[in-house]
């Protein structure tokens, strides 16, 4: 069974009188454990495909099956159900809540989970941020985070859920390169671990670092190929002499997502 599995998906926008047709005939499987880089200019589709893959939209046609449960005509609880159980999201604006500390903002998907996310909240949020190298930084605000420690932050928000899938949109557009390869480091460790990565970027060299290039132009799929001489985010970071910016996941949480 693929993880996703898209057939024939339609996306269309009304622009005044204007017919936009974001997406066109779209179909496309991802299986368990691979990690994905979707490519494409503003204007390609490939936010629009992330949004429908995401559950956060629905396609216009055509049918999405996600772990074998088909989306389109789901009630917006139950495509929330779908995000909360087997999505975690992670954005280039890193979107954490101001004024409020990296546990507080790791913890907020839990409070949507109660009765279903099991143990104590605390406790998880603390897992996740330890598995994301940030145990020391609990209680510090995003203005007192750097850019790559805030992202941390909302890929340990992305964690704490356990998800299946990660879906990555451009999260290394408001980074640095060294922090850039820290960041993918730990993607694909994540992936290494039987985590799904779709990696939303227009960056080509940090495509590199998935397993399968996706590339899209005008609504439409025009490439799809595996990467040949992917990139290893860790093996630079050795070189640099940042090799100990490597994180052993799930060691705080006893082996378990």
């Amino acid at each position: 069974m693929h993880t996703i599995e898209l057939k024939k998906i339609n996306k269309e926008y009304a622009m005044g009188d204007v017919v936009v047709r974001a997406l066109k005939n779209v179909s496309l499987t991802i299986g368990q454990g691979e990690f994905i880089a979707v490519m494409g200019t503003s204007g390609s589709g490939k936010s629009t495909l992330m949004n429908i893959l995401g559950c956060l939209d629905l396609a216009g046609g055509g049918d999405y099956f996600i772990e074998g449960v088909h989306v389109n005509k789901m009630s917006k609880k139950k495509l929330a159900d779908i995000r909360n159980e087997k999505i975690g999201f992670v954005f280039q604006g890193f979107n954490l809540l101001a004024r409020t500390t990296a546990i507080e903002n790791v913890e907020l998907p839990l409070f949507y989970e109660r009765g279903r996310s099991g143990g104590n909240i605390r406790d998880k949020a603390l897992a996740a941020l330890k598995q994301v190298g940030l145990g020391n930084r609990l209680h510090h605000e995003p203005n007192q985070l750097s850019g790559g420690q805030q992202q941390r932050v909302a890929i340990a928000r992305a964690l704490v859920n356990s998800p299946s899938i990660i879906f990555a949109d451009e999260p290394t557009g408001n980074l640095d390169s060294q922090t850039t390869v820290e960041i993918l480091s730990l993607f694909q460790e994540l992936n290494d671990r039987g985590i799904t990565i779709v990696l939303v970027t227009h960056e080509q060299d940090v495509s590199l670092y998935a397993k399968r290039i996706i590339e899209m132009r005008d609504g439409e799929i025009i490439k799809d190929e595996k990467v040949l001489e992917r990139k290893n985010a860790f093996e630079e970071l050795a070189l640099s002499g940042s090799g100990k910016t490597r994180l052993t996941l799930m060691s705080a949480a006893g082996g378990k997502f």
